[in-house]
């Protein structure tokens, strides 16, 4: 922190949320052709990204197809974000810090074979390759909200299952209050490991009751296909009440433990990012507000941002894992 080089990754000058996307500048002279006659004016307006994205839009056509069941129960009503952004817009700071970086650097990840072992304060520890995750339940997809706590969302059609299953399996003994997960930490694969910007590997947790909420989604997919590896592969966890950096990437280990468990962002900057980091627009961010948000995907970079929703539109189903809690001092 004391250092040039960590001050300008923490960004205190401008909020990476607020620096315009390097693909939508790159795009800039392929949006410009696509606005045509509709003027200038019509640049950054819906209908014409949407026309500028349409070619786009859909998933990788060597990508490892995933049959997974619609879920409607677990689908919210906003426009899916397109799979070109939600695939190259990115944290992921293994393999950099840029948001594209992600996209440019994760193909050294190699997600066969890969383990995830499921330990620590329960009857049953297990390890599971990723193939027999992949078939230990029918997957689903689901429709989620996703907010960055720089102040960016995207709608995303996940695919996978309740983390519950899992828990369920593993038999938790009376000692678990928390679940904890554990990341990749391999620099031959991850060059972003060779700088200390956290304490590596990545670590997270969530409480008892949150990781067996219904939403909580053990997550192998999206758009129809296996993660890409610049979103998590090939097994991730989603929080969709959460601040994004809650959601893990890459996991290799799932720990029951009796403690509240040290996690990445928290101990880097605990003014700043706390344990439970639920979406709260009452709450700011030291550096910015929390209030709004800028949807990814939809119209341009100088559409209105839209104001953010309390637990990120999921408080009627997540809502009373909090009551009596002073959601200020837990944030």
């Amino acid at each position: 922190m004391a250092t040039e080089k960590n001050r300008l990754l923490r960004g205190d000058d401008i909020p990476r949320s607020e620096i315009t996307p390097r693909d939508v500048f790159e795009n800039r002279r392929r949006l410009i052709q696509l606005a045509g006659a509709t003027g200038a004016s019509a640049l950054f307006g819906t209908a014409t990204l949407a026309r500028a994205q349409s070619a786009s839009v859909s998933p990788d056509p060597k990508a490892q197809k995933l049959s997974a069941r619609p879920n409607p129960a677990f689908r919210v009503p906003d426009a899916v974000t397109p799979y070109q952004d939600i695939t190259t817009y990115n944290n992921y700071y293994e393999f950099g810090t840029d948001k594209s970086d992600p996209a440019h650097h994760a193909g050294t990840l190699q997600t066969r074979p890969w383990v995830v072992s499921v330990e620590g304060e329960c009857q049953n520890p297990k390890n599971y390759a990723i193939d027999d995750l992949l078939k230990l339940v029918p997957l689903e997809e689901r429709v989620y909200r996703m907010r960055c706590v720089e102040g960016w969302s995207m709608v995303i059609p996940w695919i996978g299952y309740p983390l519950a299953e899992i828990i369920k399996r593993a038999a938790p003994t009376a000692s678990a209050k928390y679940v904890q997960f554990i990341t990749l930490d391999d620099p031959k694969q991850m060059p972003g490991l060779s700088e200390p910007i956290i304490n590596w590997p990545y670590s997270e947790g969530l409480r008892m009751d949150e990781a067996m909420n219904p939403l909580t989604l053990l997550t192998v997919g999206l758009y129809g296909q296996v993660l890409p590896n610049q979103n998590g592969a090939p097994v991730r966890v989603v929080v969709p009440w959460k601040y994004g950096f809650k959601s893990g990437k890459s996991i290799v280990k799932i720990r029951f433990v009796d403690k509240q468990p040290p996690t990445a962002w928290n101990t880097y900057a605990p003014q700043e990012y706390g344990f439970y980091s639920n979406v709260n627009p009452q709450v700011d961010h030291p550096r910015w507000s929390q209030a709004t948000e800028r949807r990814i995907g939809e119209g341009g970079y100088f559409t209105p941002k839209r104001p953010t929703l309390m637990f990120n539109g999921y408080g009627e189903q997540v809502a009373s894992m909090y009551q009596g809690m002073d959601l200020r001092k837990f944030f």
